[in-house]
Order: structure tokens, then sequence, then C-alpha cells
């Protein structure tokens, strides 16, 4: 399936400094044909990463480091092009990954989600205090681009031109360079200052779609296994992997659990099943674990979960 997946981890070391440029060069080895569509998986935790702040549970305690927010990247070698999907809290780090990986080193283009913070507050970086980027291409739809517009500190973001909004319509695809689409669809979530879209990201021969947050696949009017069967591969919403997995009610923070989505996939062949990466995991999911029993158990049935520096050919 044309998946390479150097064995990189959601964080690095120091100790840990010397493995880590092994990894990259082994992946720059195998991707960069001059033609090459990459997709790397940039992070996978919910929007306050890994350890959360304030959370005193096992699952926080004893981390060595930190864990990226979920986002994708997408690199077109030949034109060289980086494409970000959100501007989450660890864009510096999570830039220079993909950099690091494809060889390719701008920013051509930001992919927002949504207005929740894990999504769009990376964007500060951009700014005079930061990159002092000169009019960055931030893709957004028109709710969240009035908002980014007339809220400070994101206005001064659009005032100073060091982005510069591109407005995006559900269902509509915008066209990049070398034949890569990228086409946003709206989705159910709590929507207090914006829409919230996934992504379908099609290269010249694969595709991929990339969905962190929904409420509930059976709000949405689309068809998930529909949608599924028509990509390469799924990421998608997997932030909590049962009920009762945090101590407030989970209809403040609705997402369909893991053991949902399997359930919903479970008539699927396996050649559907390992399509589907689960991303946007909470710091509470016990699926961090690559060890864990509850892990274990959803790989066995096919499903899998995405890790950060996996890469994944479009063309």
């Amino acid at each position: 399936m044309n998946e390479i997946r150097p064995k990189t981890r959601e964080f690095y070391t120091f100790n840990e400094h010397m493995k880590r440029i092994i990894i990259i060069i082994f992946s720059m080895f195998f991707l960069l044909d001059t033609s090459a569509q990459t997709l790397v998986v940039l992070g996978t935790t919910q929007d306050a990463g890994k350890p959360q702040i304030g959370c005193q549970r096992n699952c926080c305690k004893n981390l060595k480091s930190r864990f990226f927010v979920a986002s994708l990247g997408v690199s077109d070698v030949k034109n060289k092009k980086n494409y970000l999907f959100d501007a989450t809290p660890d864009i510096t780090a999570q830039f220079q990954l993909l950099s690091s990986i494809t060889g390719v080193k701008s920013i051509d283009g930001i992919f927002l989600t949504h207005a929740h913070s894990g999504h769009y507050t990376g964007l500060m970086y951009l700014g005079k205090e930061g990159m002092n980027a000169s009019k960055t291409p931030v893709y957004a739809m028109p709710r969240l681009t009035n908002y980014l517009t007339k809220n400070g500190p994101w206005s001064q973001l659009v005032t100073l031109e060091n982005i510069n909004l591109k407005p995006l319509q559900s269902l509509i695809p915008i066209t990049l360079d070398n034949g890569l689409v990228v086409m946003p669809i709206v989705v159910p979530h709590r929507d207090e200052y914006s829409e919230t879209v996934g992504f379908k990201i099609i290269g010249t021969k694969k595709s991929a779609l990339y969905i962190p947050d929904i409420d509930k696949w059976k709000l949405w009017e689309k068809d998930i296994i529909a949608e599924v069967n028509a990509v390469d591969y799924a990421f998608i919403d997997g932030t909590f992997f049962e009920d009762g997995e945090i101590n407030r009610p989970i209809k403040d923070v609705p997402h369909p659990f893991v053991s949902e989505s399997v359930s919903i996939f479970k008539n699927q062949p396996l050649s559907v099943k390992q399509k589907i990466y689960f991303i946007h995991l909470n710091h509470t999911n016990p699926a961090h674990d690559k060890l864990s029993p509850q892990r274990i158990s959803i790989e066995k049935l096919g499903f899998r979960f995405a890790s950060l520096g996996t890469q994944f050919m479009l063309n």
C-alpha cells in the first residue's frame, strides 16, 4: 500500500537524537523522488496534548517527553511545496519534522478544520513575534475566515499580511500544484466560532480522508463507510476509546468512541479496516500505549492508529 513506516515515536528525547537522524536519512532515501507527493503524520493527540495541563492521572505521569497535537503534512517535492492540515500549538516542531523528511523548506498553505484550540492557534507563530511570514495562504471556511479577520490577535496576522486568507466551500475542491486536490467536507461538531470540516486529500494516484473531529458518525449526512471505501487512507476521530474515560459528561465534548467506529466497520472486509488510522487521541485514551490490551485488541481486527512520522505516498 506504499506506506513507509520509519520507527519514529511520538516524542524525541536528547538520548534519541542520533536515532532520529538515522530515521530521517532513511526516510529521505526512499521518499525524495522528484515527483513525490508525500503525506506525513505530524501529530496524533487531542488539542491539549499529552501530558495535559492539570492532569494528575497515571496517563500523564512519568512521561519522558510530549506528544504532538493531531496534524497532517503533505509535500509536493516536484514543486517544492509543503501544506499543513491544521495549525497546532506544536506547529514549529511539526514543520521541522516535515521539512527534514521531505527536504522542502517552505510553508505554502495551511488548511484549517475549525476553531478549536488545537487546530488554529499555531497561526500565532507566523506573526511578527515569530516567523514574520509573508502572505502564507491559510484556507478556511466562511465563519472561520470571519472569526480570524475580526478577532485579535488573529486579525493582526491579516492586517500585517502574515497570512493570506483563502476561502473554502464544502465539497468545492481546491486544485494545488502537481495534480494535488484538497476538498473540504462539513461535519457536525461543536461549532462555537466556526464551521468544522474534514478534508479529502487527492493525489495523482491515491487519496486520503482526514476527519480529526466529529460529534458522532450517525449525525453526519454522509456515510462514513462509503467515504472510507472511496479513499486509500482514512485518518478519523479516535479521541476517546470508550465511554467513561473522562470525569465529565461526554455530551459536553462528544466524539465517536473508537469502540463505536470499530462496531460500524465490523462487517467490512479486512482491506477496508486496514485503511483506517485513528487519530486525535485524548490524553486519557489507553491506545496511546502501543502495548495496551485495548490497542492490541483493535489492531488484531485490522484497524490501525496513526503514528508520528509515518509517511504515505499519494502518487
